[in-house]
């Protein structure tokens, strides 16, 4: 439910895949934002001998809107491109690898960095290292420290870092997709069985992420630190989008595909869940073709949300109050395509304007929870989830209880959310390596000979 094959045609095509982003105030630098995005979703870490790598035909970007117009007024992009250095060999290492810059690590990738401002591109780095993929104790015995070796410096307090990191995303997508089903409520499912806690779909699964930590005041509109929370200029929206030239032919002398003409975006994701739930299957590849600023010709799917009416098909008698609500889902269209207004929450505002854009929203005055909560904003949590998102937020249990009517009554006092809204979950939490304290924040990957191949059950 976050943003793994969430359209058809980006499903096809996973090495553009972007499967979640993140922003969040630096917990351990509080006067940077760190923003990451992820792509390459369900990756086995024995995937070898042609183990996973970011695209050298892809052109990445994460993008800040700072004005309210739901359009990219700063965006960070990244390049890559891989080399072989033995030709001769099928092999991705010829022994341990144990620095970036061995010459046993046979196909290494490098990337660029660009910042472009309003039509104004400037190159903060090139030819910076990634890591190689987590092979196994064998190729790769000291990981962290590779991974440690392909965090760079890019200027005063700014780092950057692309390779492979374990997936922090986390949900029960066998039970989600197989109608709806929870697996701690599915005695209550409209096909019912017994209650089961929560299977994580992407244990075991490890991405390729791209973060970059970076000063708050490299992304403010006017370059500098907020006045406080409620300062309108204290809110950014970020997006993250992949792009492939538009046209591709096959070489028919090198046996691979050369792209031409201009960059076109095949993928793109700002909030979890957006289009992989709230966008209907035909609409959904236009979507992830759209910039954010012309999202209100999807507003329709926010405010009378699928999902919602579902519910209480698939859970009979449980969100009887959540039926009878027919009014339009203001909410929903709050979190996720304006930002929430100061007023609605006493000392709180994420308001980017009145454009509808799906944008993941993060007011950067808001400081770093002390005891930090995954259920974040509706836990009480200003720094976490929807005001930004860290890493270990619990975004699917806090998007099915709001559209299961829970943030109703910040809008709309007069509605009585359902007991359930405050209880629905699928019952996950991340099994995979344990978040990191300190940049890029996400876990070690999974190792290749480490792993074991799952036996599908019957």
């Amino acid at each position: 439910m976050s943003s793994h094959r969430e359209a058809p045609e980006i499903s096809k095509d996973p090495v553009a895949d972007n499967t979640d982003v993140y922003a969040f105030v630096s917990p351990d630098k509080p006067d940077t934002v760190t923003l990451i995005a992820n792509f390459i979703p369900f990756q086995n870490p024995y995937g070898g001998p042609n183990f996973y790598e970011f695209g050298d035909d892809v052109l990445y970007e994460i993008h800040i809107s700072n004005t309210g117009t739901g359009r990219a007024d700063i965006s960070y992009q990244f390049r890559f491109h891989a080399e072989i250095r033995n030709k001769k060999t099928f092999l991705y290492n010829t022994g341990p690898i144990s620095s970036i810059s061995d010459q046993t690590w046979n196909r290494p990738q490098y990337y660029s960095v660009t910042r472009v401002e309003h039509g104004r591109s400037r190159i903060l780095a090139r030819n910076l290292a990634a890591p190689p993929v987590n092979v196994g104790i064998r190729s790769t015995p000291n990981y962290a420290k590779l991974a440690g070796q392909a965090i760079h410096t890019i200027g005063t307090h700014r780092k950057v870092f692309a390779g492979q990191r374990a997936d922090g995303f986390f949900a029960d997508l066998g039970s989600i997709f197989d109608l709806g089903t929870l697996r701690p409520f599915q005695m209550a499912h409209l096909i019912p069985s017994a209650a089961a806690m929560g299977v994580n779909g992407l244990q075991g699964s490890n991405v390729h992420t791209i973060a970059l930590q970076v000063p708050i005041t490299d992304l403010t509109r006017d370059g500098r630190k907020p006045a406080g929370v409620l300062d309108p200029k204290a809110v950014i929206g970020v997006y993250a989008s992949a792009s492939r030239r538009a046209s591709k032919i096959l070489d028919d002398v090198r046996g691979i595909p050369t792209w031409h003409g201009p960059y076109k975006q095949v993928s793109r994701l700002g909030n979890p869940l957006f289009n992989e739930v709230i966008v209907p299957m035909a609409e959904k590849d236009k979507w992830n073709s759209q910039a954010p600023y012309g999202d209100k010709r999807f507003a329709g799917y926010v405010t009378k949300p699928e999902l919602a009416g579902l519910l209480p098909v698939l859970y009979p008698g449980v969100f009887p109050n959540l039926a009878a609500y027919k009014k339009s889902r203001a909410d929903l269209a709050a979190i996720l395509l304006t930002g929430i207004p100061k007023g609605v929450v006493p000392g709180f505002q994420n308001y980017t304007g009145p454009v509808q854009a799906d944008l993941l929203r993060l007011n950067v005055a808001v400081p770093p929870a002390k005891s930090p909560n995954p259920l974040g904003l509706v836990a009480g949590d200003a720094a976490g989830f929807p005001n930004g998102r860290r890493v270990f937020d619990d975004v699917v249990t806090v998007e099915l209880r709001a559209v299961a009517g829970l943030t109703i009554p910040l809008v709309d006092p007069s509605f009585k959310p359902d007991a359930a809204s405050a209880a629905i979950k699928d019952g996950t939490s991340n099994t995979n390596s344990d978040y990191l304290t300190s940049f890029p924040y996400l876990g070690t990957p999974a190792g290749g000979y480490q792993s074991k191949p799952g036996t599908p059950a019957a």
